[in-house]
């Protein structure tokens, strides 16, 4: 079958068509911990790749799945048929208040664009430079700035994809498809949305309020729905002047409640960092400070200052306004996963499975309530920083014990609480191989329906990265790489 499928490919595609074992190799893996090899690889040279690409596979009955650069944490670009890889699709059409991108588009090649023009894009990862705007897109990314300008999904107005018959597809310009989008997500069950500002499960239906919106569908849809060949993207102009406050708490218990009191003040940002990663920054903080948060105002800077400190009940240790000072700090915080990693002993680190939920700030005091009841249980130990603000913090377990099934047990005791509170399993990470099973939990019956409806209006044959959000089994502790 697989020879049948290459020759197809071969002399059907202008791109590069990969099969021997290095290639295969290199794309069985992301940076998730998970591992899973694929057939074939094809790198698309154009439109018609794509099209031919999923063609053949519905024939075989074989899958598509599409690759960015690969930085997804929990495996969503992992399977075992065809990788479709978009790097050649990175063109870049800068207009007056938005830009049209390929999704293979790096987004630190954008910034730097984009910068010329004294404009930038708001959704910022901390892998930053190294990721893709098609995987962006897949995952709703967000980043630091997500609290005032909002994630992927609140900075696109156009898609054009090929979806699972082949077929191209401009939403929300086409009319006839976004009414069918309209018509099914209608039945909306609004009681089991998450109550967030971050979310990046399942298929945002809540996001589709009119056919203007229908394009919403495919960001955070993880490639399942079509695949992306380009993006019209709204952009900023540059904020004139910036301060950065870091400021020191002894206690975690006062910064959770001290940041919902912070959020009143409309930063820009606000972001969170425990001992663990702060005893990594170039800087001698007072022995007794226990984490840190990192408060940005990128207008009414006077105002916000007085304000800011009018509520805080920790102690600023860094007051920044020159722009390279900010970058450097922003750094530190960006840094953060990697100063986890650093911080763990690669046999004692635990894969990326509870590590992106997010809550309602208000409720933010009972998630550390429940981790702390969890490490004990577990006999874990966590590392916890992030976007605060979002009520989005990312988790780090440690574990001296490698048994896959304490994984799922705390994923399924931790989602369940999180789902008591309202929140979601993901906020900007995606579901992947590591939360896919616990979708439906997270929606209800009802919801869980639509999303089939949706998968099967523009992917009959399952032939887009089948098992990420609709699936029917487990996926969260199969094919974890060296575990």
């Amino acid at each position: 079958m697989k020879n049948l499928i290459l020759k197809k490919l071969q002399s059907n595609i202008q791109g590069t068509v990969f099969f021997k074992k290095e290639f295969i190799d290199y794309y069985s893996v992301d940076a998730s911990s998970y591992q899973i090899y694929p057939k074939i690889i094809v790198v698309a040279k154009n439109e018609k790749d794509i099209i031919n690409t999923i063609k053949i596979a519905k024939k075989f009955k074989t899958s598509v799945t599409v690759r960015g650069a690969g930085t997804g944490l929990v495996g969503s670009a992992l399977n075992n048929g065809i990788i479709l890889d978009m790097k050649n699709f990175d063109s870049i059409r800068l207009k007056k208040n938005h830009v049209i991108v390929g999704p293979g588009t790096m987004k630190g090649q954008l910034d730097i664009v984009l910068k010329k023009s004294k404009k930038f894009f708001p959704p910022n990862p901390s892998i930053g430079s190294f990721c893709s705007i098609g995987g962006m897109l897949a995952n709703n990314s967000s980043g630091s700035r997500s609290l005032k300008y909002g994630s992927m999904i609140d900075n696109v107005s156009e898609i054009t994809f090929i979806d699972g018959n082949g077929i191209k597809v401009t939403l929300p310009k086409n009319k006839k498809t976004g009414k069918k989008i309209l018509e099914i997500t209608k039945k909306l069950n609004k009681k089991k949305i998450p109550k967030v500002t971050k979310n990046s499960s399942g298929y945002r239906i809540d996001k589709i309020k009119s056919i203007k919106d229908s394009h919403n569908i495919l960001v955070g849809s993880e490639g399942t729905l079509g695949i992306i060949i380009s993006a019209k993207l709204k952009i900023k102009n540059i904020p004139k002047k910036k301060i950065l406050f870091v400021i020191e708490y002894k206690k975690t218990l006062d910064v959770l409640k001290n940041a919902i009191k912070i959020n009143e003040s409309k930063p820009s940002a606000m972001e969170f960092v425990d001992k663990t990663t702060l005893k990594q920054f170039k800087f001698k903080f007072d022995k007794q400070t226990k984490c840190l948060l990192f408060v940005e105002y990128d207008e009414k800077i006077i105002t916000s200052e007085k304000r800011l400190k009018s509520i805080i009940n920790g102690k600023i240790v860094k007051r920044l306004i020159k722009e390279s000072e900010i970058l450097r700090w922003w750094k530190f915080r960006d840094s953060s996963l990697h100063y986890s990693l650093k911080s763990i002993k690669k046999e004692k680190r635990m894969p990326h499975t509870i590590e992106d939920s997010a809550i309602p700030i208000e409720n933010l005091p009972k998630l550390f309530v429940i981790l702390d009841k969890i490490n004990k249980k577990y006999k874990t130990k966590s590392i916890t920083y992030g976007h605060i603000g979002n009520g989005n913090i990312h988790i780090r377990l440690i574990s001296s014990r490698k048994r896959k099934e304490i994984i799922k047990k705390i994923a399924i005791q931790f989602f369940d609480e999180v789902f008591k509170l309202d929140g979601t399993i993901t906020a900007e990470h995606g579901d992947g191989l590591a939360r896919s099973e616990f979708i439906k939990k997270q929606y209800g019956k009802k919801n869980y329906q639509i999303f089939k409806e949706i998968k099967n209006l523009f992917d009959p044959n399952n032939i887009l990265n089948p098992g990420k959000i609709i699936s029917n089994k487990s996926s969260i502790i199969e094919n974890l790489q060296n575990f």
